[in-house]
């Protein structure tokens, strides 16, 4: 297994596009995405009960064969009523005759401003560009990876190869959009996260378990702002192109998987609405990985430990607070807190004390390493061996500026 340059046209058989409509002044705002043969994959979408009309487009439909995805940006499409929902109709309908496809083998994706409805001749028009527009290749991973983007600075893309046992080579790849509106909690059953990974390799069956994990360890335990987007989705898809033996229980194939969305959703977090620092925490000593996630999530979503960590502020307190509302259980008198860099790091609380006296020289030093831009916290609660990570980013004042701007 190795990293790789690339993006969803890296694996075999697979084409993309990102095209201007007109949803956005000026930027790209709508992509689409072709695999030249029949696929087998697997959606987990968002667990916010106001869910957007592509998102209900999406649960309603039958089978795990999305062959092709349609994605805007700029507009969310969410809250839209009967007309959002047939309108996300349509768009699969445009995007299965501009391919001549069957429109079961279609997804549909929107990001963006909630609460308006679609620009349908626009993106009528947007579609039959992209569908004229599919390629392969860098430029169409970027372009494509462009379009998807509403308040983010970056594109966000990852790739791995692996090599199974016969010798055949298959990769994995993805793009991702969020950067505000993100604490997704997608589950596979029932501004946004959306991910997008493409698999030239052969499945037989449904992957939902083993992408239900992947999203578990990487998507699910991230963190912004708090607030879970009425349209997060993330899509894995196999085409088979590679051909060699099936993977649906190589365990080497799935971490690869798995580390392509712990790629993408670390860079969704880097590039978090305002963000200035990543957080990355580590809890071990859990009574099992439940609650490991549990309480790293709960902490990295913590509006108080992200506006100390921005301030360069050793504030445990909102740490341990935090703790202590997530409902994970621990050992007070074992709980043991430090904070680094990843080259260095400092011990804040230990054995039921603080660790740091007002004013002292370690005080000194750990406001120095939180001034740094990423931030490394490990957390033991002292119970057990579960453990599990989670990333999420500062809080700054740019993200109540991008916030209470968005609409104008």
């Amino acid at each position: 297994m190795k990293k790789i340059n690339g993006g969803v046209t890296t694996p075999l058989g697979w084409m993309a596009a990102g095209v201007h409509c007109g949803i956005k002044r000026e930027r790209l705002d709508l992509a689409l995405l072709y695999s030249e043969q029949p696929t087998l994959g697997a959606c987990v979408y968002t667990q916010n009960r106001m869910r957007a009309a592509p998102i209900e487009f999406m649960v309603a439909r039958k089978g795990d064969n999305i062959r092709a995805f349609v994605v805007n940006s700029g507009n969310a499409n969410a809250i839209t009523g009967q007309q959002g929902l047939e309108d996300a109709r349509r768009m699969a309908d445009l995007t299965a005759k501009a391919l001549n496809i069957d429109v079961s083998e279609v997804g549909v994706s929107s990001t963006g401003v909630i609460g308006r409805y679609l620009p349908m001749e626009k993106i009528s028009a947007g579609i039959a560009m992209a569908a004229e527009e599919l390629a392969r290749g860098s430029k169409a991973n970027h372009r494509a990876a462009q379009a998807i983007l509403t308040t983010d600075k970056v594109i966000k893309e990852a790739a791995m190869q692996v090599t199974l046992k016969d010798g055949t080579v298959v990769t994995v790849a993805g793009m991702a959009k969020g950067s505000g509106m993100i604490s997704p909690s997608m589950k596979a059953q029932h501004a946004t996260t959306l991910s997008f990974i493409t698999t030239d390799a052969v499945l037989t069956r449904s992957p939902e378990p083993q992408w239900q994990e992947a999203i578990d360890k990487s998507f699910n335990v991230i963190n912004v702002d708090g607030d879970q987007s009425t349209n997060d989705i993330s899509v894995f898809m196999a085409n088979g192109a590679a051909g060699g033996p099936p993977v649906d229980d190589n365990a080497e194939f799935w971490n690869a998987v798995t580390k392509v969305v712990q790629s993408l959703a670390k860079q969704v977090v880097t590039d978090g609405e305002g963000a200035t620092k990543l957080i990355e925490l580590k809890v071990i000593g859990a009574k099992d990985t439940a609650d490991a996630r549990r309480a790293g999530r709960w902490i990295i979503s913590s509006s108080l430990v992200k506006t100390a960590v921005f301030g360069a502020d050793p504030n445990f307190g909102r740490v341990l607070a935090a703790l202590g509302n997530s409902g994970s259980e621990f050992n007070i008198e074992r709980v043991r807190l430090t904070i680094g860099t990843g080259d260095s790091s400092i011990v804040l609380f230990e054995r039921g004390r603080p660790q740091l006296q007002p004013c002292s020289e370690g005080e000194v030093e750990a406001r120095k390493l939180l001034s740094q831009k990423r931030i490394v916290m490990a957390l033991d609660l002292g119970v057990g061996k579960g453990q599990a990570e989670a990333w999420g980013c500062d809080l700054s004042y740019e993200y109540v500026k991008i916030n209470a701007e968005y609409t104008t």
